[in-house]
């Protein structure tokens, strides 16, 4: 039986076969590589031709399988801490490693985590307002962010961040229900428009909301024919709600309510008639505004109270409000008759009010009223 060898770099392989003409495929267990061997004589000598790799799966060592098993107790490991910072609301400082279409990609440890464009602080946008969102993504990466966990779900492989929660933390305790603040308008919608505060050290630190309501004395329609995004202007805070983590604002209680303002001119106080007011001084009744007339007849169930009748009635120039309004005005009782005002839309009544109250007791009074009225 004939026996060939063939050198390959160092190492020297055997092939045994009893033809003396030999033309086949030789594959070697431990060697890596394919070779085609073409007999070129009856004697010893052969070509050998490489003809291909033989693909075969690399070894997976012992210690492969450590790094493996390293590598996923410390992914669980770090799980684990991003639940704890979601939990506690501890303000995590992480690094911006990339921004994408939607926001910035955040280093957790051996986690990259998510900080979406609608929850960073409104101070990076006010800083610089006329670059886009992406080209601010841009030049954040590679900083250092204060943020909060809001989301860490292992299983879905889901952990998102927000800017804003965490700068509520540090500033919200500044906040109080009367202060007023300069203010950048982010963002106007159909229901109001979320605006920007701006803080002592000149950062716009956190964000409310002036509800359509609350924009203007008029009757407002459409909040865009007032406000635009951009727009610099003044707020009042009138309710911090530190639960929901939420603030709402005032454009409209800057100024005093021109009714207020303008009260004599809309029912003389001399009981005189003009022309845009009417009275009943002609013997004629004056209809209550839709929903008084039910509120009349609760106030006279109410213990201290003698008498409630509407004694006048008036006009404004511009609608303030479409809804039945009711409050306490704040003229002097005189023999122990108090004013109440009911406005609807332009409409104005005055009522008077016969009780042995004080304007504490009145005031309660009417809450139990309106409590029990639809």
């Amino acid at each position: 039986m004939p026996m060939f060898s063939a050198t390959l770099g160092s190492s020297i392989f055997f092939y045994h076969s009893s033809s003396s003409s030999i033309q086949t495929s030789l594959t070697f267990p431990k060697c890596p590589y394919k070779f085609h061997c073409i007999n070129t004589n009856s004697t010893s000598s052969i070509e050998i031709e490489e003809t291909g790799i033989l693909h075969r799966p690399p070894l997976v060592t012992d210690l492969d399988q450590t790094q493996l098993a390293i590598r996923q107790a410390r992914r669980s490991s770090d799980w684990k801490a991003a639940n704890a910072y979601k939990e506690s609301s501890i303000i995590y400082n992480g690094r911006v490693e990339d921004s994408n279409a939607g926001g910035l990609l955040i280093r957790f440890f051996s986690i990259l985590g998510f900080l979406p464009f609608p929850q960073l602080s409104p101070s990076h946008a006010s800083k610089e307002p006329h670059k886009t969102i992406q080209d601010i993504a841009k030049s954040l990466v590679g900083s250092i962010l204060s943020m909060k966990v809001i989301v860490a779900d292992e299983d879905n492989r889901k952990l998102i961040f927000s800017e804003k929660e965490a700068a509520w933390s540090k500033f919200s305790g500044r906040v109080k229900v009367g202060d007023i603040f300069e203010a950048r308008v982010g963002s106007v919608e159909d229901y109001g428009a979320f605006v920007h505060l701006r803080f002592p050290d000149g950062h716009y630190r956190l964000t409310g909301l002036v509800h359509i309501s609350e924009v203007s004395w008029d009757l407002v329609h459409d909040v865009r024919d007032i406000l635009t995004e951009g727009d610099r202007l003044r707020v009042k805070v009138i309710n911090v709600d530190r639960e929901k983590s939420r603030i709402k604002l005032s454009i409209k209680q800057l100024e005093e309510d021109p009714l207020l303002e303008t009260l004599d001119k809309v029912i003389p106080q001399d009981d005189s008639a003009v022309s845009d007011s009417l009275n009943d001084e002609d013997g004629s009744v004056i209809e209550p505004l839709p929903g008084l007339e039910t509120i009349l007849e609760e106030l006279h169930k109410e213990d201290g109270i003698f008498n409630a009748r509407i004694s006048r009635q008036g006009f404004e120039k511009r609608v303030v409000s479409p809804d039945l309004q009711l409050w306490l005005s704040n003229a002097p009782p005189s023999n122990q008759r108090f004013t109440l005002l009911a406005r609807a839309g332009r409409q104005v009544q005055e009522i008077h009010l016969t009780t042995s109250l004080d304007q504490e007791g009145i005031k309660r009074a009417l809450q139990r009223v309106l409590e029990r009225v639809p």
